[in-house]
């Protein structure tokens, strides 16, 4: 589900990551698509298809991908309601609103097409879909570690909303320090013709966490992965304080409002 060390989610919030305001547009360049394509394109001649045959099979696949795209920002917006709705309720007659901040991602094509060649597999686009779960992204940052749990509980417990699979790298963090909660979960989307259920990851986390592993994504793009020995003492000390942050306001949570009874 990870593109990076810190998540898949993290390798895009520096290359264009929306702000949470409703969109339903579909960034898909020429050249993105063209990266499936190609892909698409240099397997079929090396079947020798015939010329004919493969432009047909191209067209296909390029319909394929922007259905695919449509049907998943579709389910970023479903999600995406659901948690604006969330939002507003708390801002507008609770005291108290556990969501800071909002962010939504749509994988590009031509990063769809590069984790999907290193897992492996057939390159069609049910194949892709099968094997790649992290299409869709939102992220929700948090002040609060019980927070981050109690907008997962909330959100669990829509009846439209299934959680396909959870990992928490907060209870269990990555041995590079990232924390945060990932949830895949999957909403039903309604079409003119049919229902898709189209699989979203959630992924929630505090203030710390999210300046943390943003700041990781950045070193890690630079240097490629490869990061000299200083800036990792120095990356993972900011991720023990970071933690110690996170449980020290935890403390004075209870100060601002009453734990909820469903927070871990």
């Amino acid at each position: 589900m990870d593109d990076t060390a810190s998540s898949g989610l993290d390798a895009s919030v520096d290359a264009g990551i929306a702000d949470a305001a409703p969109t339903s547009t579909l960034p898909s360049t020429p050249d993105e698509v063209g990266a499936l394509v190609t892909a698409r394109h240099q397997q079929l001649l090396r079947e020798e298809v015939d010329p004919e045959e493969l432009a047909a099979r191209m067209r296909q696949v390029h319909e394929e991908l922007t259905t695919l795209r449509m049907h998943y920002q579709f389910g970023i917006d479903e999600v995406q309601t659901k948690v604006n709705i969330l939002r507003q309720e708390f801002e507008l007659i609770h005291e108290y609103s556990p969501i800071e901040h909002v962010r939504t991602r749509l994988k590009s094509t031509e990063s769809l097409v590069d984790k999907a060649l290193r897992t492996g597999g057939d390159m069609t686009i049910a194949a892709i879909r099968e094997r790649v779960m992290d299409i869709a992204g939102i992220r929700i940052t948090c002040s609060f570690i019980s927070d981050v749990y109690w907008i997962a509980d909330m959100l669990s417990q829509q009846p439209d909303l299934e959680v396909l699979t959870i990992k928490d790298y907060i209870a269990s963090p990555k041995p590079n320090g990232y924390r945060s909660l990932h949830l895949i979960v999957q909403v039903p989307v309604y079409l003119s013709e049919h229902t898709e259920l189209v699989p979203v990851e959630l992924q929630l986390r505090t203030i710390a966490m999210d300046f943390w592993a943003s700041t990781e994504h950045k070193l890690s793009y630079k240097y490629r992965k490869n990061l000299p020995a200083r800036l990792q003492a120095e990356l993972d000390d900011a991720a023990r304080v970071a933690a110690d942050l996170d449980e020290r306001m935890e403390g004075l949570r209870t100060e601002i409002r009453p734990r909820p009874a469903s927070a871990s």
